[in-house]
């Protein structure tokens, strides 16, 4: 197991700022099919964060005990405990694949592998089994190839009965033994309480919660929380344990430190003004209100209100949306003039704002970061670029180590060179994608460049500090294609990509220009297909790193916006992640 202080994704063909990271998903948060949506967003948070994720789950609540069940009423009490298992695994196998799907559907490359596939090998009872190998290799590949790969816990092979369970809580054992396995720099079980309490939270409010404890403590504190397997493996190889809730900063910490008690901040029901409720903006709308114990929805404001059947009340007046002194506003509406001045009243109340408008971001950058900066607000933008792809986080997190940015940065004219490719005409591959959600009804900003102009107007902020006109830089429109270039390409191996380039200069100043470029098909931007975004970012050092995601469509960009309200929620409640030299410490 690495220390935290370790870069563990050093590894072969793996950028270094990639750390894996194994986070556990129970029963106790995966009760339901409406959970996987909430999971999403914890996993996305550490995606881009930076971390590859190794997610372990188990099955739906109830499911596991159903198939025992049903195991007992057609078998009998002499049923033999092999095929009693081989049953009691599908709902860990069902899990892991449906939690793959709904990564996917937000936009982030997922894998789901099962156990044979991965050589995870058990020895003991076919009900109580110990882990005892796996294919470091094979799982390391797929974390490769991917941002999360999603692995059934409880279950592994058997030489001897072929299919085995870990027991009651096995899950845990599962997390533990990948973390370990896999040289992560931590494994994050994430629970339905927020750590481990020296009592019951709830039987009593003022139990005080662990910050840090040993692992012998852990296992006398948390009993039925924790499987006592798990904290016996940790302790054996010194894995780092994290306790966590979903969406939680703070966590009960358990390695071989003393323990130590901390009183957690009382919950508090954030308000949320959402203007805008369109594609990203219904999504969005479902994700606050999948959360009621978090958010409060004020009006939405919207174009028509009586179009609208949500359970929340909706208006036409910017005022009503804004009234009450909302802590969150998110703006969703797109334009310039109107989001800008909606998103500078609320930064000038002290607000958290977070949108995905990089025209307005592009045209009025200084007046709205100022605004924040005198009144205490604060701006997120995360989806402003990328959509679903961390290309804003990957460059803070180089903190002005970045010499050039390149990129596939807008979705629905990379869906339209894809549709192209195939021999479809531009009228035709338009419409499609204005079907599917990709393309406004008014096409020009993206198919002009415009709107590739704007995200590299914000990017060269982001990546030098230094402001570009949107107007000013050179742009290259699809609608100037011949029909038949993208088939033609095809035929000298290459294809087409709109690609937006800034490069620092050697005088400080900023080059940008939006192009439809030939690549090589072996190039890392080819790759892009339908509305996937893809990035180059090369540091001062020649490193280059690459940074993927969906950039349009509904569920990746409202979980791209959604992760800035989550950061807007900790941040407003104080909920700040602990420093990295404390973290190292703890390991000392």
């Amino acid at each position: 197991m690495s220390r935290p202080d370790q870069e563990a994704g050093d590894v072969p063909g793996e950028c270094p700022a990639k750390r894996l990271c194994v986070l556990k998903f129970g029963s106790s948060v995966l009760e339901r099919e409406e959970d996987y949506p909430k999971v999403v967003q914890e996993i996305y948070r550490h995606v881009r964060d930076g971390e590859k994720v190794v997610a372990v789950v188990s099955a739906l609540a109830g499911e596991t005990d159903a198939l025992l069940a049903q195991a007992n009423r057609v078998g009998g009490d002499v049923a033999p405990d092999a095929l009693v298992a081989r049953l009691a695994r599908v709902g860990e196998l069902q899990s892991a694949a449906l939690m793959a799907l709904a990564l996917s559907k937000a936009g982030l490359r997922a894998w789901t592998l099962d156990p044979h596939e991965m050589a995870l090998v058990a020895e003991g009872s076919p009900l109580d089994s110990n882990l005892a190998g796996v294919d470091a290799e094979a799982v390391w590949a797929r974390i490769h190839a991917n941002d999360v790969v999603v692995v059934p816990g409880f279950i592994a092979d058997h030489a001897d009965h072929g299919v085995v369970t870990l027991g009651r809580g096995g899950t845990d054992l599962s997390a533990v033994f990948f973390a370990e396995q896999l040289s992560a720099h931590r494994v994050r079980l994430i629970k339905d309480v927020d750590g481990v309490y020296d009592e019951d939270p709830a039987r009593n409010a003022s139990a005080e919660r662990f910050s840090q404890m040993s692992y012998a403590e852990a296992q006398e504190a948390s009993s039925g929380l924790i499987q006592a397997k798990a904290i016996h493996a940790a302790d054996d190889k010194d894995v780092l344990i994290e306790v966590a809730a979903l969406g939680s900063l703070e966590a009960t910490t358990i390695a071989r430190v003393p323990a130590a008690k901390s009183r957690p901040p009382k919950p508090e029901r954030l308000k949320v003004a959402l203007l805008g409720c369109g594609s990203v903006g219904g999504g969005v709308l479902q994700l606050l209100l999948s959360q009621p114990e978090l958010f409060h929805v004020g009006p939405v404001l919207v174009r028509k209100p009586p179009k609208h059947n949500d359970n929340v009340v909706f208006t036409q007046s910017l005022d009503e949306a804004l009234a009450g002194d909302p802590d969150i506003l998110v703006e969703l509406v797109g334009g310039t003039e109107l989001a800008a001045e909606a998103i500078h009243s609320a930064l000038s109340h002290g607000a958290q704002v977070v949108t995905a408008n990089k025209a307005a971001l592009a045209k009025h950058w200084d007046s709205l970061h100022a605004a924040a900066s005198r009144h205490g607000g604060s701006l997120r933008f995360s989806a402003a670029v990328g959509g679903g792809a961390p290309i804003i986080e990957t460059l803070r997190r180089l903190d002005g180590n970045v010499v050039s940015v390149e990129g596939v940065m807008n979705g629905t004219c990379n869906y339209l060179l894809s549709r192209l490719a195939e021999g479809w005409n531009f009228d035709d591959a338009l419409a499609k994608a204005q079907e599917l959600g990709f393309a406004e009804a008014d096409p020009t900003a993206d198919v002009d460049g415009h709107d590739a102009a704007d995200k590299l107007a914000v990017l060269a902020r982001e990546a030098f500090g230094v402001p570009l006109q949107p107007r000013l830089i050179a742009k290259h429109s699809l609608r100037d294609l011949v029909p038949e270039a993208a088939l033609e390409a095809l035929q000298f191996g290459e294809v087409l990509k709109q690609v937006g380039v800034c490069r620092l200069l050697p005088d400080g100043s900023v080059e940008a220009e939006v192009q439809v470029v030939a690549l090589p098909a072996s190039h890392p931007l080819a790759g892009a297909r339908d509305e996937e975004n893809r990035f180059l970012v090369t540091d001062a050092e020649g490193n280059v790193h690459e940074v993927f995601g969906k950039g349009a469509g509904r569920w990746p960009t409202a979980t791209a916006v959604f992760a800035d309200v989550m950061d807007a929620q900790r941040a407003l409640l104080g909920r700040q992640p602990v420093a990295r030299d404390k973290a190292v410490k703890l390991r000392a």
